[in-house]
């Protein structure tokens, strides 16, 4: 039987995002490890690879593929109450112990992981494409694994998607290069970046540098990309009120309209000692970003519990404008524009044409999607 990495070797093209060098290397500038990979040896991610001088990058499947509310990515400011059909093949670049995806972002390093052979389908970006206009999607989101390194397959994707009037959007740990961030903005909407630590050591534990990805969300920004950030808060790893403080400063830094989403960790993967995170530590990062002059803080995975830190707010007047529980969207008090019905004030992000559209009180259950 083939294993796992055989059947992947063959589902690849040639890649875009990489330098030959004299000597039959290639460095590729996918991630920010700017892997410099010698002839028949792999990347960090272990799914790009040199083949005779020629870096192969993944094309031609999916691992995961389903429609699921915006809300669940998290985006928050890009049409809200849109559904966004989601797509991740395999592999990253990282290696959290605590990765909340781990069965598609690290089949590759768990020897037990053939079995994701079974999640594999060959399909082409026209289909996927036809699909998510089928479902209703407003929205193509690249997410499950890490999608910097398949970033060729997501703009063979996004590339048609945008053609047909669909936005495009990255769920992302941030680990970008320069490189990779201007070779996908004219295809890219908007970016999620999980800021994980505000420690460089602690980040170094999971595979990349805090720098790094600063440095990326920085740019994306600078190159007109809708961002978002999320801080996964974990017991005992990134949870005191001063690294809190310091992760709010630095978005705060960038732009004081970035949405910071504090979310809660649950044991997983290779983390199973922490406890949950608490309702009230949730409530007190949220309150940390407020503190720090963020115009949006969002506090999630706990439903009805965060004091309305699920709601989107005017910071003009206050008026409650988007009313959410969960993924579920409860009320939409926004104009066609983005702005506030209250006192006219611009929101920032992507908001809907056609708000009258928002399905208010839908349950956002996932939907697997049939090519």
């Amino acid at each position: 039987m083939a294993s796992l990495g055989d059947v992947l070797d063959k589902l690849t093209t040639t890649g875009e995002l990489y330098e030959k060098l004299p000597d039959g290397s290639v460095r590729c500038v996918a991630c920010g490890h700017r892997c410099l990979i010698r002839q028949g040896r792999r990347g960090i991610c272990q799914v790009r690879f040199n083949q005779g001088g020629e870096l192969r990058v993944p094309w031609g499947y999916v691992a995961a593929l389903q429609v699921d509310p915006i809300e669940k990515k998290p985006f928050f400011h890009v049409l809200s109450g849109s559904d966004a059909l989601t797509f991740g093949m395999l592999g990253c670049d990282l290696h959290c112990a605590y990765c909340q995806n781990w069965l598609t972002s690290q089949a590759l390093r768990d020897p037990e992981s053939d079995y994701s052979i079974n999640l594999i389908r060959r399909v082409t970006p026209e289909q996927i494409v036809s699909s998510a206009l089928r479902s209703g999607a407003k929205v193509i989101a690249s997410s499950y694994n890490e999608p910097l390194i398949t970033s060729e397959w997501a703009v063979g994707i996004f590339r048609l998607a945008k053609q047909a009037g669909l936005k495009c959007v990255y769920v992302s740990n941030g680990n970008a290069t320069p490189e990779v961030l201007r070779y996908l903005s004219p295809y890219l909407d908007a970016y999620k970046v999980d800021l994980k630590t505000m420690q460089d050591k602690q980040y170094r534990k999971l595979g990349a540098v805090l720098k790094t990805v600063q440095d990326s969300i920085v740019q994306a920004h600078q190159l007109g990309l809708w961002v978002e950030i999320v801080t996964l808060v974990v017991p005992g790893f990134n949870d005191s009120s001063e690294e809190l403080m310091d992760a709010a400063r630095f978005i705060r830094s960038v732009s004081a309209d970035i949405p910071w989403h504090v979310t809660a960790f649950h044991p997983d993967y290779k983390m199973t000692e922490p406890p949950p995170t608490s309702v009230s530590t949730l409530i007190r990062a949220a309150e940390i970003g407020e503190e720090a002059g963020l115009n949006y803080v969002y506090a999630g995975n706990v439903p009805g519990r965060t004091k309305g830190y699920e709601n989107t707010y005017c910071p003009a007047c206050r008026k409650l404008l988007v009313e959410r529980y969960g993924y579920m969207i409860q009320s939409y008090r926004l104009t066609a524009e983005g702005t506030c019905l209250g006192c006219g004030a611009r929101i920032p992000g992507i908001w809907t044409d056609q708000p009258e559209t928002v399905n208010l009180g839908g349950w956002g259950m996932p939907r697997r999607v049939n090519l």
